[in-house]
């Protein structure tokens, strides 16, 4: 019996692997992107692209684990959350008061510590944001015109 429990289990695991997530990326128009539009500096740029990037734009690094089901589909619905929520990518769609509006929501979970999630500074230990960190992201981020 428990044998037979055993295969179940590894051949539910193995079917589940045939339904992948889509990990392509659409293309970047650079003149709607946060970091081009504004000319964002390159320390904010590294900053952000450590810790931000990867949820919210359209420029999503998929390490190997995103090919193993079930952990793919919650990273997947992590991401499709993420850009959802905000998206770096297509900044220059947002009206004003959704940009300054974001501005203020990024300021607030920031500065709260609460972005990057924890659940993702579990795997990506290095998006963890040190205290001149904020602050330099932060300082560009309310200069945005």
């Amino acid at each position: 019996m428990v044998k037979k429990i055993f295969l179940g289990l590894v051949l539910l695991f193995v079917v589940m692997q045939f339904v992948r997530i889509d990990r392509t990326n659409p293309p970047v128009d650079p003149t709607v992107d946060l970091a081009s539009m504004h000319n964002m500096p390159q320390n904010v740029k590294a900053i952000m692209k450590k810790a931000c990037y990867d949820c919210h734009s359209f420029e999503t690094v998929y390490p190997w684990y995103t090919n193993i089901a079930p952990v793919s589909w919650w990273i997947g619905d992590h991401i499709e959350h993420g850009r959802d929520e905000l998206n770096f990518s297509v900044w220059g769609t947002y009206s004003e008061k959704r940009q300054d509006h974001k501005i203020d929501e990024i300021n607030e979970l920031v500065e709260e510590g609460e972005m990057p999630l924890e659940s993702y500074l579990i795997v990506h230990g290095d998006a963890k944001l040190t205290d001149q960190e904020v602050k330099e992201m932060l300082d560009w981020v309310n200069n945005l015109d």
